[in-house]
């Protein structure tokens, strides 16, 4: 009788939702190449002895058995292959990373040697956590020239991380610091100075047993975050592939082909995840010109066709880019990827503009929600745009990602002044 409950669709179920309950509270998946084996272990032992108690309550509330040994077997080999799993992952990287010395993150130190010695010893005796230490700045001649040189440096050599000693710089060297990585797309760290506390809310890290102050703590950078976004991402784009786009293709690809010569699907460079490119995919709303790439669409434009207005009104002409989510180059929600010569310009204009770009952009997002879709008409409209993105990735849940699709959803109802 127990062995045939078990096998049941709704213990199954209770299983599956428990499983990850417990370890986004147990931080189970959040294993990082300078994590230390025996936090791996913590989370594993947590992740056990948290997981039996609640198969034993399950199975003993709905189920009243008597035969303890089997749920205990069960969860004891459950647990130990996906321990085993993740162990073997955890080592075979950073054995890769010594052997092959491939996915390394490459790395830049800036401070007096008193305040950095120990962080250097680190990257040089632990290959395989798989930092690659290219330079130290000791700032010993002019600081305000090597700190330009730095900056030269990182970008000349494609540098990932930048480690600074706070010990050694002013408040202004700081900020100059933290303007550079975000608008360059770099991981700025700190080491703290051991007289002083920090002001910012920063995120603390351990590198052995040396302190690490990260600028900015994403929380998408975080390994159960990422799943859940990404199954979100997957569950909510086949929905609608399948629900809408299945019969909606057809019938706009008459209307369109009917009104204009030209494909049915609209296809754009645009910046993703790190700036790396990708097509992005709309349902044509404009006869073809060759200045599609270049200009964004104004009001009354007379580029955009009758049917166009009435799918870009009602967003319907961005349905396709469930096909990006789908894909992965893009997220239900998230900040709006640009064109390709946009994001250019307004990385030279916009200061942060490029912090944007350390998580993928979204078909709606939450600067959209609040009045920021559409032409960029003034510098503030793009100013402000960035400010929503930046709070939204530093402030990421899902049910923020699910506010902004019901209000997204709302104002396409609705109908929006810049929706044209």
């Amino acid at each position: 009788m127990l062995i045939n409950s078990l096998n049941g669709f709704y213990y199954h179920l209770f299983v599956s939702l428990s499983w990850v309950v417990i370890s986004w509270n147990v931080r189970f998946y959040e294993v990082y190449r300078f994590t230390k084996v025996i936090d791996i272990i913590e989370k594993i032992v947590k992740q056990y002895i948290i997981f039996i108690i609640v198969n034993f309550a399950y199975i003993g509330y709905f189920l009243k058995f008597s035969e303890p040994s089997l749920i205990l077997r069960f969860v004891s080999l459950a647990l130990a292959l996906v321990a085993a799993e993740k162990l073997f992952i955890y080592y075979f990287l950073r054995r890769i990373r010594v052997v092959f010395g491939g996915n390394f993150r490459r790395v830049v130190i800036v401070g007096e040697e008193k305040s950095t010695k120990e962080l250097v010893n680190f990257f040089n005796d632990n290959p395989n956590y798989g930092y690659k230490l290219v330079k130290t700045f000791d700032l010993k001649t002019s600081k305000k020239q090597e700190i330009q040189e730095c900056f030269d440096f990182v970008i000349q050599n494609k540098i990932d991380e930048v480690y600074c000693a706070l010990s050694d710089l002013s408040n202004t060297d700081v900020n100059n610091f933290i303007d550079f990585t975000d608008n360059n797309l770099k991981t700025l760290k700190f080491l703290p100075d051991e007289k002083e506390a920090t002001a910012r809310n920063l995120k603390l890290d351990y590198y052995g047993y040396i302190p690490i102050v990260s600028l900015r703590n994403i929380p998408l950078d975080e390994t159960a975050s990422k799943v859940i976004k990404r199954t979100f991402d997957l569950v909510f784009s086949s929905l609608i592939i399948i629900g809408v786009l299945s019969w909606l293709i057809p019938i706009l690809a008459v209307i369109i082909k009917l009104e204009s010569k030209g494909p049915v699907f609209f296809k754009q460079r645009r910046n993703g995840l790190n700036y790396h490119e990708f097509d992005c995919y709309k349902f044509r709303s404009m006869t073809l010109n060759e200045i599609a790439d270049l200009e964004q669409v104004s009001k009354n434009d007379p580029r955009i066709t009758r049917s166009g207005r009435f799918i870009r009104k009602t967003s319907i002409d961005e349905l396709p880019q469930f096909f990006n989510v789908f894909l992965g180059d893009m997220s239900v929600v998230g900040p709006r990827p640009h064109m390709v010569s946009h994001t250019e310009m307004y990385a030279k204009r916009v200061d942060k503009f490029m912090v944007r770009h350390f998580i993928k952009p979204g078909i709606t997002g939450l600067a959209q929600t609040n009045g920021y879709r559409g032409e960029v008409e003034t510098e503030k409209d793009i100013i402000n745009r960035v400010k929503y993105d930046i709070f939204y990735l530093e402030n990421w849940s899902l049910m923020l990602d699910l506010k902004i699709v019901f209000l997204t959803v709302i104002n396409a109802v609705k109908g929006e002044e810049k929706a044209y």
